[in-house]
């Protein structure tokens, strides 16, 4: 290679600071802040800390390792991984459930993009009076997420993209959210002379009724662990990055302590604006709409500060609120648009060919595969109403539906971090990108982190159970991975047959 070429390689390698961006862009969300505050108040600090030094840190350098050593042209390796160091069916069964985790996905967002298109216009959350015709509210919810389902998929199969550049412009919108959140703290904390709407003395316990016993309490490690979730795509940085053995474990580190900060800070800035019991104790308030919620009191404490009326300061607390819906609403329609189609072509084009008739792998003119998506469409439809049918509260029907997503999210983890020890002690694969060198350290590491996301997801499906004797959303919980899991194994036997 002549020395021209190794400088302009270089020059277009990734640096430490940019590793840095592209990890919190991908990982740090908006929302987890406010989810954060809702349930654990200030506590909610400390499990972020413990998550980033017992799954963040060493489950992003496990991915690293795996995309260093094998390559994937499908984006996310997950099959090719668990292929090469566990076994066909294993890298089968674990990238199905990975899949199945962005269906539970798009049932769950489907119902919650309401949320959001309903307080751009009207200031805040009316999904709770959505009965018409003889249907309650969450009927109605489950209806249109179908409409919306049936909508995307059809505008995705005629790869329109266009789409999705817009919507882009919503995870701006959200970006931007995290700024006015800070800049409106440290004046509303200035103009009132450092006093806390939340007091800090509450730091340790949660001023949620329902996470205040220890099984409540250890149930929300799923949603920590959930907040620095999309760690399997940083696997296909590391040979894109300069000087990888140094710069990737400095970048993983760095961007551990600056999303934790991020989240700490943006979960103490919601205390300088919002107390608990006067502003998020109320029945309508739940963990799809908290966001608005408290963005529309940030503004109404705005004016309060500032002396405004208090007409005037709730005119500031709508448009807060409005701008936080049409960027929440614009994000999530273009996270809908490219997850419609990106999991599906990944599960069909990144296993073996022969585990699918052909027309599932058949792609149309615009590079979709039309059938998948719309036997895809078709699932996604039958589970909305399943659910939607099933509650009659909105509130409730939100919170189990991100309790759905976040245990069906964090559930495929488990392959990846059980197969890693066995990609270590395999020989015969290359590694070019080595952090874990020693065995032992290799298997302990692996160990903890395992246990922490099953324990994380164990306590939260068993918590509803336990505390209120609520066996119906443990059951909600549970059906999508386990459901997902048996057909990915019959499937598999079947095909394998074949």
């Amino acid at each position: 290679m002549s020395e021209e070429k190794i400088i302009t390689d270089n020059h277009n390698k990734i640096t430490l600071m940019a590793l840095v961006m592209m990890i919190f862009t991908t990982v740090f969300g908006f929302a987890n802040s406010t989810v954060a505050f809702y349930l654990m108040g200030y506590s909610s600090i400390l499990f972020y800390l413990v998550a980033a030094v017992l799954f963040f840190i060493p489950f992003a350098l496990m991915m690293a390792e795996y995309g260093a050593a094998i390559k994937s042209d499908e984006g996310s390796g997950m099959y090719q991984w668990l292929e090469v160091s566990v076994s066909p069916r294993f890298a089968f069964i674990g990238t199905f459930m990975w899949f199945a985790s962005y269906i539970i996905w798009l049932v769950s967002t489907s119902a919650k993009v309401w949320i959001p298109f309903t307080t751009l216009f009207f200031g805040s959350d009316q999904t709770g009076n959505f009965g018409f015709a003889g249907l309650n509210a969450t009927q109605v919810i489950g209806l249109l997420s179908c409409l919306w389902m049936i909508l995307v998929t059809v505008v995705s199969i005629k790869g329109v993209k266009g789409i999705v550049r817009v919507t882009s412009l919503g995870g701006l919108a959200v970006m931007s959210l995290n700024a006015i959140l800070l800049v409106i703290s440290g004046i509303a904390l200035a103009l009132r002379h450092g006093e806390m709407a939340q007091p800090l003395h509450h730091f340790l316990t949660s001023p949620n009724p329902s996470y205040q016993q220890p099984l409540g309490v250890m149930s929300f490690a799923v949603f920590a662990i959930f907040a620095y979730g999309g760690l399997e795509v940083l696997g296909g940085m590391v040979d894109k990055t300069h000087n990888p053995e140094k710069t990737f474990p400095r970048g993983i580190i760095i961007s551990a302590v600056v999303i934790t900060l991020g989240y700490a800070i943006g979960i103490l800035c919601w205390g300088i604006s919002t107390n608990w019991q006067t502003v998020l104790a109320k029945s309508t308030t739940n963990m799809g709409n908290i966001s608005y919620v408290m963005m529309r009191n940030l503004g109404d404490v705005l004016g309060q500060s500032l002396g405004l009326s208090a007409a005037t300061s709730n005119t500031i607390g709508l448009w807060f609120a409005r701008y936080t819906g049409l960027g929440m609403f614009l994000a999530y329609s273009g996270a809908f648009f490219t997850l419609t189609y990106s999991p599906l072509k990944t599960l069909i084009l990144g296993t073996p060919k022969s585990m699918w008739p052909a027309k599932m792998t058949k792609l149309n003119k615009n590079d979709m595969p039309s059938f998948a998506m719309m036997l895809q469409c078709g699932v996604v439809i039958v589970i909305i109403l399943l659910a939607s049918f099933a509650s009659t509260d909105a509130s409730a029907f939100y919170n189990i539906l991100t309790l759905m997503a976040n245990v069906s999210m964090t559930l495929p983890y488990l392959f990846l971090v059980y197969a890693f020890p066995k990609f270590k002690h395999n020989r015969d694969i290359v590694k070019p990108f080595e952090v874990y060198k020693s065995p032992r350290l290799t298997t302990v590491i692996s160990w903890v982190v395992f246990l922490v996301v099953l324990g994380a997801n164990v306590f939260t499906l068993i918590q509803p159970v336990l505390e209120n004797g609520d066996i119906q959303s443990t059951i909600w919980m549970l059906m999508g991975p386990l459901l997902f899991g048996l057909l990915g194994i019959v499937w598999y036997q079947r095909r394998a047959r074949k």
